[in-house]
């Protein structure tokens, strides 16, 4: 009887250890009771806008889906009107990693979320420009003066408008600022309700091309416009090796727009409502690269620096917290 007694015993406490191994609280990005064990996930905050062409693409052809694949992780792909939202999901625990220009991201760090940049997208200094009525009779920064802007508050327009101001001798005490989405500008301009728009990617292309409005000038020589993938520190520390592999699927992006332009703004022009010659010409405006160079991280810095001298953020980026290029490497970039 002793001896039933203590193997039932045992019994009992091996299969209470099976349970306690089994039912424990699962890692940063995985999700629990999928057949065969536990699949990680990235939540990814994606944005609908040629600046991110690379990776659009990317996901278009199965190359993240691929990828995560291969290191036993899923996609969760949710698109977002701009940055600032991107920003908000990540803030509220609903994404574990965005892709933006350089301002945003700056913004988010600043406010205290514990985010460092992984890679670049993109760089793009004619991807961003100041545009004016096609029938303007403005033909120089200088002529801004007293008139009504438009821009996305917090944006890098925002940064592009502070640094052609400043070469023109003229603050942001000088002219009239209208706070307004990249959506909402062209419109406030054709109705004559502003002077001039700050603005990017696909806009540019698609007022110019459609003769709407004219370049008054762009960031060539004077801002490179750098679009950067931001992960959530702790989920990235947890699972390196899928913020590497989703490095690896947005590179493969890139590598398939140089070698196929053709066929990937066939593939795109649809997502950004443009034509397939529009797309191209947004194409020549970046250059797409997970690459992060002393270049880029001192562009990035520079921005940081404006953002809080500027009184956008009340808390100072330092790059080196900022930015880790370690996941960059460990990828082989």
């Amino acid at each position: 009887m002793k001896k039933r007694l203590l193997g039932i015993t045992l019994a009992l406490i091996l299969a209470a250890g099976l349970i306690s191994g089994c039912g424990g609280s699962s890692s940063a990005g995985e999700s629990t009771g999928s057949a065969g064990g536990e699949q990680k996930v990235l939540r990814l905050g994606a944005q609908t806008y040629p600046l991110y062409s690379s990776i659009d693409l990317a996901h278009e052809l199965g190359y993240i889906e691929e990828e995560l694949n291969k290191v036993g992780a899923k996609e969760e792909w949710t698109n977002y009107d701009s940055g600032p939202l991107v920003n908000e999901a990540v803030a509220a625990g609903e994404a574990d990693v965005g892709f933006m220009a350089d301002l945003p991201a700056i913004n988010a760090r600043s406010t205290g979320q514990d985010i460092q940049v992984v890679s670049n997208v993109a760089t793009g200094e004619r991807s961003l420009a100041v545009l004016v009525p096609a029938d303007s009779d403005i033909t120089d920064i200088s002529q801004l003066k007293g008139k009504k802007i438009a821009y996305a508050t917090g944006s890098y327009a925002q940064h592009l408008l502070a640094l052609v101001l400043d070469q023109a001798g003229l603050t942001f005490d000088d002219v009239e600022s209208v706070n307004l989405g990249a959506a909402d500008s062209p419109a406030a301009m054709e109705n004559g309700q502003v002077d001039a728009i700050v603005i990017w990617e696909q806009f540019i292309t698609k007022l110019t091309t459609e003769g709407k409005a004219k370049v008054l000038i762009d960031g060539t020589g004077i801002k490179k416009s750098n679009m950067v993938i931001y992960a959530v520190k702790d989920y990235a520390q947890a699972n390196p090796e899928v913020i590497e592999a989703f490095i690896k699927a947005a590179d493969r992006g890139a590598q398939y727009i140089k070698e196929n332009p053709d066929d990937a703004a066939a593939k795109l022009a649809p997502v950004y409502n443009v034509t397939k010659d529009q797309m191209k010409t947004i194409f020549g405006n970046f250059e797409f690269t997970v690459s992060l160079t002393d270049d880029d991280i001192a562009e990035i810095t520079k921005v940081a620096d404006y953002a809080y001298d500027a009184g956008i953020i009340q808390n100072q980026v330092k790059a080196d917290e900022f930015i880790n290029t370690d996941y960059l490497k460990e990828a082989g970039y």
